[in-house]
C-alpha cells in the first residue's frame, strides 16, 4: 500500500534545494552537558535537515508546486513551491492530494482551496485544516505529522474552536493562519519495520524489561522464576508510572482535553 501511495506521488528523494539543506548531528539522547536525557537512543543513520517555511509570509503569494520530496526527519511528505512574487523557493509540508504544477496561495485574499494558507476568520466552518499556528505571525505547530488534521468546529467574535485529532478541543485567535487539507503519507502507521535492523538505522536501541534485570539494576528485577506481577510499577530510580496525574495548570484555551 505504503510503495503504491508513493508511485503515484512521484516522490524525490534528491532533494531539489541546495541551500535549505543543512548538516544535523544527532544528539544520542544527550543534553548539552553531554548527560543521557533521553535512554535507548543512539547509532542511526546519518540524516541532513531541510528547512521547512512553517511560518508562510502573510501576504497575497502564489506558487506553483515544484516537486514532492522524501523528508528523512518527519513521517510525512515535503513539496518544493516556486513563489512567483518573491522569485524563490522553499519546501513546505505536503497536505493530501495536492499535485505537481498545482498552484497555491497564501494572505488574506487566497481562497479555502487545498494547499492554501490563510487566517481561521476566513475559513468556513467544518473545514479540514493543518499546520495551525498559535498566534498571529508564528510559527505553526499544531497538525504537521502524517495523516493529522484539524476540525474547525465554530467561531465566534474573538476566537475559533478547533477539535484536534487526539480529540483535544481548544481555542485559537482568529488571526492564526491554518493551511486547507490534511497531512499526506496518510497510511504511514501502517508501516511495519520488519527487523530490529530497521529499528537501529531510526536511532532506536533495544529496551530490556527491568523483570528481567537483577535487583542491582532495576526495582523490578530478581525474584524466583518469572515475577512480572505484584510490584508497584517505578522508573530504574524508583519512581512510580502509574497512579498519579502529570497533567499540568488548566489552560483556558483549552476546552475539552483528549480520553475526557
Amino acid at each position: 500500500m505504503l510503495k503504491k501511495n508513493i508511485k503515484s506521488l512521484k516522490l524525490f528523494k534528491k532533494p531539489l534545494l541546495k541551500k535549505d539543506i543543512t548538516g544535523l548531528k544527532q544528539s544520542s539522547g544527550r543534553n548539552s552537558s553531554g548527560k543521557i536525557t533521553i535512554r535507548h537512543r543512539g547509532g542511526g543513520h546519518k540524516k541532513k535537515l531541510r528547512k521547512i517555511n512553517f511560518n508562510r509570509e502573510f501576504n497575497s503569494i502564489i506558487g506553483i508546486v515544484v516537486n514532492i520530496e522524501y523528508d528523512p526527519n518527519r513521517n510525512t511528505f515535503i513539496s518544493c513551491i516556486y513563489d512567483f512574487s518573491l522569485k524563490n523557493y522553499y519546501y513546505i509540508i505536503l497536505p493530501k492530494n495536492l499535485k505537481i504544477g498545482d498552484i497555491i496561495k497564501t494572505g488574506n485574499i487566497s481562497e479555502p482551496k487545498l494547499g492554501n494558507s490563510l487566517p481561521l476568520s476566513k475559513i468556513p466552518v467544518g473545514t479540514f485544516i493543518h499546520n495551525v499556528s498559535f498566534n498571529y505571525k508564528g510559527k505553526s505547530k499544531i497538525s504537521r505529522s502524517a495523516g493529522t488534521f484539524s476540525v474547525l468546529i465554530e467561531k465566534n467574535n474573538k476566537y475559533a474552536r478547533l477539535k484536534l485529532s487526539s480529540g483535544e478541543q481548544r481555542f485559537f485567535p482568529l488571526n492564526c493562519t491554518a493551511v486547507i487539507g490534511i497531512v499526506s503519507n496518510e497510511n504511514y502507521f501502517f508501516q511495519v519495520l520488519g527487523k530490529a535492523g530497521r529499528s537501529r538505522w531510526l536511532n532506536n536501541r533495544p529496551k530490556v524489561r527491568g523483570v528481567a534485570m537483577n535487583p542491582v539494576d532495576h526495582p523490578h528485577g530478581g525474584g524466583e522464576g518469572k515475577t512480572s506481577g505484584g510490584k508497584i510499577q517505578v522508573t530504574p530510580w524508583g519512581i512510580p508510572t502509574k497512579n498519579f496525574s502529570t497533567r499540568k495548570a488548566n489552560n483556558k484555551f483549552i476546552i475539552k482535553r483528549k480520553n475526557e
